[in-house]
């Protein structure tokens, strides 16, 4: 490492907008570039990504911080890359896209979710990844490509994930991280492929297309030459894989700082709930829900449980009113709608009507799977007006967090709260209230970017381990605890209970109304 170079840049390419964001050697961020991302919808629930988009995304974000920083290329002593988890994103001849990737909102994997977990070695698969199936996962997706359109594998020397894909590009190395390996295609345990659980997955003969595996706390890869010259950065610069998004966020926001019993949750399009366990004291529910995901730190993992959707759900209900105004006039700004949000929660009386987040057409995955789970009221009235549908709509996401954190045991005893949805007040006193444990917020603003290039800071040297990056990185930014109102948690007592019995009484609901949408085409 020179002794100019003083930066390190995460490169967090999320389901919404890719960025890349310089950070100083002792954690402090300095500059961001960002670019919006792009998907496509289909209606037979396919959701697909350019990989050559994604690629050529990154550069931009990567050439807009050149911009901003003055002679940045020969300061950069690493990068790193994390990016949404699952998905499939394929490669071939000459490292080229096979075709677009089915990221983790592509729902048209359900079917094979079904038959896959009905097989009887579908609970061994389960103790070794620590992981229930679901539409998003890259070994759910092939399992299904290679059901229904195994040209695609066929056209396929690997497969790759997001962040995968991005470190292809910048290094020309097909490989992948232990966390998605893991829960996966993996045993968390050994951090290495699972034959029990390929085979479980019915992809043996699709073995040659798993990549090896990198820890980008350990080693790092040299920056190609051809991506060199399309980024501006220099050549050798050592590039770090990152683990995935969701334990990335949660390490640069405090899952792990050393407090007996705290968790992390992102409230961001969609909820992820994390608690930082040793790798022997993993809670394997019978229901064989959940993620189980490595952290980078040896004999450290992360039990998950994640909604599909959370500000999703938000998002939606904004878009009611904004549609709804602009009958009579301008639409307004979704940013103006967004400083509504408390003032709206205020007019509104707490617990008096049950929402279920589950707004994604993918379904649901955590704490229980069903794809066809669908978002829906109950307990309105007359009286009711805007003001108590979004805050259903917020308190759903509460009962929502509670529910994760139930099937991996008691409440945490402190939340740290990461995301967008983190600014809200009133989201907190409801996270709070509904876990009834206190919130503190980190005041980290680009968390995932910050715990991938956490990664390379090890790997390169500038920390001896990540609990050292940790203390100097993360544990000074997180925030006074926010104590739950008493009052409210009583009142959300009451609701959850009413709330998940709705849950569990509404699957053969869904199910019913999914049998009649496939009928109807």
């Amino acid at each position: 490492m020179m002794a100019e170079s003083d930066i390190i840049i995460g490169i967090d390419a999320g389901t919404s907008v890719l960025k890349a964001v310089a950070f100083d050697l002792s954690g402090r961020q300095i500059e961001i570039s960002a670019v919006r991302n792009a998907y496509d919808s289909a209606e037979n629930g396919a959701v697909t990504q350019s990989m050559p988009r994604t690629w050529s995304d990154c550069v931009v974000a990567l050439r807009g911080l050149q911009e901003k920083i003055d002679n940045l290329a020969p300061r950069v002593a690493a990068i790193a890359v994390t990016a949404q988890g699952d998905g499939t994103w394929l490669a071939g001849q000459g490292n080229e896209a096979v075709a677009d990737a089915w990221i983790w909102l592509d729902a048209r994997a359900a079917p094979t979710v079904s038959a896959l977990a009905a097989k009887p070695t579908d609970r061994a698969r389960f103790e070794a990844t620590g992981t229930g199936l679901n539409t998003c996962q890259q070994g759910s997706q092939m399992a299904h490509m290679d059901r229904h359109c195994p040209e695609l594998l066929d056209a396929a020397e690997v497969a790759l994930h997001c962040k995968d894909w991005l470190f292809l590009n910048l290094t020309g190395v097909r490989a992948t991280d232990p966390s998605e390996l893991s829960f996966t295609f993996g045993d968390f345990r050994t951090r290495d492929y699972s034959e029990t659980v390929i085979d479980s997955l019915g992809l043996a003969h699709r073995r040659h297309l798993l990549p090896e595996v990198l820890d980008g706390s350990r080693e790092t890869r040299p920056l190609s030459a051809e991506a060199a010259a399309q980024t501006g950065l220099l050549e050798g610069t050592p590039v770090s894989l990152g683990y995935v998004d969701m334990v990335m966020t949660a390490l640069g926001a405090g899952v792990h700082t050393g407090t007996p019993g705290a968790a992390c949750s992102t409230i961001g399009s969609t909820g992820v709930h994390m608690r930082a366990v040793a790798t022997e004291g993993v809670h394997l529910n019978a229901e064989g829900t959940g993620y189980v995901i490595c952290l980078p730190v040896p004999n450290l993992v992360t039990q998950v449980q994640t909604n599909m959707a959370a500000t999703l759900n938000v998002d939606w209900a904004l878009s009611l009113a904004g549609s709804l105004a602009a009958e009579f006039g301008p639409e307004p700004d979704h940013a103006d709608l967004v400083k509504r949000i408390d003032g709206w929660m205020e007019r509104a009386r707490p617990g008096r009507v049950i929402y279920h987040p589950y707004i994604s057409e993918a379904g649901e995955r955590g704490p229980f799977v069903n794809a066809n789970a669908r978002a829906g009221f109950a307990g309105f009235n007359a009286n009711h007006r805007f003001p108590d549908l979004l805050r259903a709509v917020i308190e759903g996401l509460g009962m929502a967090a509670r529910d994760c954190y139930a099937a991996m045991g008691d409440m945490p005893s402190e939340l740290r709260i990461t995301g967008g949805a983190a600014r809200s007040a009133a989201l907190r006193r409801v996270l709070a209230a509904s876990l009834d444990t206190p919130v503190r917020v980190s005041s980290r603003e680009e968390a995932g970017a910050a715990g991938c290039a956490m990664m390379a800071a090890v790997a390169i040297g500038a920390y001896a381990t990540m609990y050292d990056c940790i203390a100097e990185w993360t544990t000074p930014l997180l925030g006074a605890p926010e104590s739950p109102d008493r009052a409210l948690v009583g009142i959300y007592d009451n609701l959850f209970a009413a709330y998940r019995d709705a849950r569990i009484g509404l699957e053969p609901v869904w199910d019913g109304l999914a049998a009649m949408r496939a009928c109807n085409g």
